[in-house]
């Protein structure tokens, strides 16, 4: 079993930052991504960072330059550092971790950017 838990979000002004954490534990395996997902609709999350456990890493299109993806093995923590923050980045976050083929969320973290 995985667990993953999510924690650093809040409210900021445009063009501010904001540090994302998720700790994960449990049977990771000798090969796992972890990922960071946000809700863009009702049913749709879109995936906006990855990062697997060889430390290669990808972005969506939108945050490239902006986000940056990060892990720290010896603590077992992902980190997702938001820069120049728009409001368009408001939404909830998730930190998933995919292992053996499955799929294991945290409870997600709000994020708001709003003057």
């Amino acid at each position: 079993q995985v667990q993953v838990v999510e924690s650093g979000g809040g409210l900021v002004q445009p063009g501010g930052s904001l540090r994302l954490s998720c700790d994960y534990s449990g049977s990771m395996g000798s090969f796992f991504v972890m990922n960071w997902y946000r809700q863009v609709t009702e049913t749709h999350r879109e995936r906006v960072a990855a990062i697997d456990s060889r430390d290669m890493i990808t972005y969506k299109d939108s945050v490239e330059g902006r986000f940056t993806i990060s892990r720290d093995k010896d603590k077992n923590t992902v980190y997702l550092q938001m820069n120049s923050l728009k409001p368009e980045d408001t939404t909830v976050y998730y930190c998933s971790a995919l292992v053996g083929g499955l799929y294991y969320w945290g409870q997600g973290t709000q994020v708001t950017v709003s003057s």
